[in-house]
């Protein structure tokens, strides 16, 4: 059936579906309730859309959202540089950083391992991530993926590339359901996994460093 809206209204209905989590009904609520709006509402809302690329940059140590070439957590001198924590997106840092319990870096992958999506390691900051790891500061590396089979395969995945390297590899422990996404988890929950985190490597290396 066609519909009769305008075209104006389709085509903008159209895009938000581009949106993870909305579907063509919730699209044109939306779509309407713009419309419904003042100039000046949805005005400042399109320049917030179009200022989005030119305001937000990829750190170029860690590649997590940033404002300048280097994101604050990389700047901040206070931080453990012997610690980096590995995450998929940057929704994770944020939920982790919530927590007020890790104080070490972090490195954003971009996403995890999935074949049937076509995600490979080339995908990914997977070799960015191991080049850093080439600093001797660095003594462990904690895996902080979803606890979903992509997780796993991409923690295994770089966990074998780590063959040879003297760094603690250690992996969020209880607390996280399994197929859950860290960036949903309360902070209670985060900093559980945080402090039972298990050692995933064979190397014998130093204690697991306080956070």
């Amino acid at each position: 059936m066609k519909s009769i809206l305008p075209r104006a209204v389709r085509e903008l209905s159209q895009e938000l579906t581009r949106l993870p989590g909305i579907g063509p009904k919730t699209a044109r609520r939306l779509s309407i309730h713009l419309l419904r709006q003042p100039r000046s509402v949805v005005g400042r809302l399109g320049d917030t859309l179009k200022n989005l690329h030119a305001n937000v940059r990829i750190c170029k140590q860690c590649y997590n959202l940033a404002e300048r070439d280097v994101c604050e957590i990389c700047r901040d001198e206070s931080r453990d540089s012997t610690l980096v924590c590995v995450v998929e997106n940057p929704l994770d840092v944020e939920a982790i950083e919530r927590t007020g319990q890790y104080r070490g870096l972090f490195h954003v992958l971009g996403g995890s391992l999935s074949p049937l999506e076509g995600v490979g390691p080339e995908q990914l900051t997977i070799s960015e991530l191991l080049q850093r790891l080439t600093n001797d500061k660095i003594v462990e590396l904690i895996f902080a993926l979803n606890p979903t089979l992509e997780g796993e395969a991409t923690t295994r995945h770089i966990s074998q590339r780590m063959d040879g390297m003297n760094i603690k590899e250690t992996a969020l422990g209880r607390g996280l359901p399994t197929g859950g996404d860290i960036e949903f988890a309360d902070a209670v929950t985060i900093s559980a996994a945080f402090e039972g985190r298990r050692d995933i490597g064979t190397k014998k290396t130093t204690p697991t460093t306080n956070i």
